[in-house]
């Protein structure tokens, strides 16, 4: 597997003097990505086992807690928070967080507050995320197909994922979907869901299978679509114009000519984004992890339950020293086992 990754030199920094974090790759941190829960109520089949073994409860922070992490980056100049999961709407009381995150927003030290769904909980919480200053939400939806739907993701129902969209948009958020690129499951859907995101206003993101935990069953090699191919396709009955937006992720946008909507490719194996990327991510359990693609990560549970804002902003800045270079995500023959033993839903999408 090839990647172009452009060489970052070392700078040797962690943070500067106006209370940033600058990474060694003289990067500055400013997106933060947080998993409020390792459960979720499908089991797609890239992402879990069926039979998953989630987190015991007792290992969570509590939601005050994910406040006060959220906030101590929010202070050290992130600006944009993006709340996942497993499935974030699962967990109890989660509106509290997004109506105690939101101060943020009215203070302008927040850029965006935003989540990662897989709809189903969206009729029921649309309109409060809109009260809470939510405005964008990504949804994981991989077919429009109902039967393949519920292969997909084992226990998922597609009608309650539209009906969950539709109450979002209704609500005024903006909605973009993502659809992992499967090979054989729906490459033949591509241009539907181009024409399907197309007609309803929406942004639409491909992203290739990633080697993340042990799934059973059908090997990812036997799923893993290159998106280089997936675009070659999509050129056959669609305008792409290379564009240069960016929704401060990975994604690589093309605005197609016949809807004018956009579309997203996200490429952790074929092109690696890795020279420009500002992202860290925290778990329910307050471990930091600087590389979604890397094993390394730091305890932040710790200093935070010390009450000492030093201890706890000592140890942020260490992590952020560490921060690598970049992932070395591998699937091919030879190498059965998952490049990261860790699932998905444990880092958080």
């Amino acid at each position: 597997m090839t990647t172009d990754t452009a060489t970052l030199v070392p700078t040797g920094k962690a943070s500067t003097g106006d209370n940033l974090l600058i990474d060694p790759y003289d990067r500055h941190v400013s997106y933060l990505r947080v998993s409020v829960t390792d459960r979720c109520d499908f089991r797609c089949v890239y992402c879990m086992s069926e039979n998953m073994t989630f987190l015991p409860k007792s290992d969570m922070l509590s939601l005050e807690e994910l406040d006060q992490l959220c906030s101590a980056f929010v202070n050290r100049g992130v600006r944009k928070l993006r709340i996942s999961g497993g499935e974030p709407l699962v967990r109890r009381n989660i509106m509290w967080l997004f109506e105690r995150l939101g101060r943020h927003l009215d203070t302008s030290a927040l850029e965006e507050l935003t989540l990662t769904t897989n709809a189903s909980q969206l009729e029921r919480y649309a309109t409060a995320l809109y009260d809470a200053g939510v405005r964008r939400v990504n949804v994981s939806m991989d077919t429009l197909n109902s039967d393949k739907f519920a292969l997909i993701t084992r226990w998922g129902k597609l009608d309650k994922v539209i009906g969950g969209i539709e109450a979002a948009a209704a609500a005024g958020l903006k909605i973009k979907i993502n659809a992992v690129a499967l090979k054989g499951v729906n490459d033949d859907e591509i241009h539907d869901m181009v024409s399907w995101c197309g007609e309803r206003g929406f942004d639409l993101t491909f992203i290739e299978v990633m080697p993340l935990g042990e799934i059973g069953g059908k090997a990812r090699l036997d799923q893993y679509w290159p998106l280089s191919m997936v675009r070659a396709e999509l050129k056959k009955h669609w305008t792409l114009n290379d564009i240069d937006d960016s929704t401060g992720g990975p994604a690589r946008y093309v605005r197609v000519g016949e809807t004018g909507e956009r579309v997203g490719f996200i490429t952790p194996m074929t092109h690696n984004f890795c020279e420009s990327c500002n992202r860290v991510r925290l778990t329910c359990t307050g471990t930091l992890y600087m590389c979604l693609g890397q094993e390394d990560a730091a305890n932040l549970r710790a200093p935070l339950r010390e009450n000492n804002e030093a201890l706890l902003m000592d140890a942020i800045d260490e992590a952020i020293s560490r921060k690598p270079q970049g992932h070395d995500f591998i699937i091919d023959r030879r190498r059965a086992a998952p490049s990261v033993s860790r699932h998905m839903s444990v880092t958080g999408g």
